[in-house]
């Protein structure tokens, strides 16, 4: 199985395909967009560099950070517009969306819902065996977000 993580956002969209059994890394980076393009150009490059990835990694569920809304509203408008799109390409690919919040991701991955962005970097390097911890660090979100998703799927198969 694989799962698809994502951090959305505008700007930078981190990815990270996992591969459930082990689990391990199979791919990781990011989507960056230029904040000089119009949003509808800069969205439709999100969604057809996501719809690359679900096509070549041929992921069975797509995980997602929710939008969160803090004090800075454009950027969760922005954040959020990225989010539509890349679900958007899950669906048109039969592909399952599964979301969770930051903290849900944080207490998966570091045992802590406050966990810094270094110290989520840190947490993901170790839990996938990786050198050093995945640059940007929205890729490095997206695959905590995507170990969450698995972390889930397990704890749900018991109940």
């Amino acid at each position: 199985m694989f799962v698809l993580g994502i951090d959305p956002g505008l700007t930078t969209t981190g990815y990270g395909v996992v591969r459930g059994s082990g689990p391990a890394v199979v791919a990781v980076g990011a989507i960056r967009t230029s904040q000089r393009e119009p949003v509808e150009q800069r969205l439709g490059e999100i969604y057809r560099d996501v719809c690359g990835v679900i096509e070549e990694y041929e992921p069975q569920v797509l995980a997602i950070e929710q939008v969160f809304i803090n004090q800075n509203r454009a950027t969760a408008i922005g954040v959020a517009r990225a989010s539509g799109v890349v679900i958007l390409a899950a669906a048109q690919h039969g592909v399952i969306v599964r979301e969770f919040t930051p903290t849900a991701i944080k207490n998966a991955v570091a045992g802590y819902g406050k966990a810094s962005k270094q110290q989520m970097q840190k947490m993901v390097a170790a839990r996938f065996g990786l050198p050093v911890p995945p640059e940007p660090a929205d890729a490095a979100d997206a695959l905590a977000t995507a170990l969450c998703y698995l972390q889930t799927a397990r704890l749900e198969a018991f109940t």
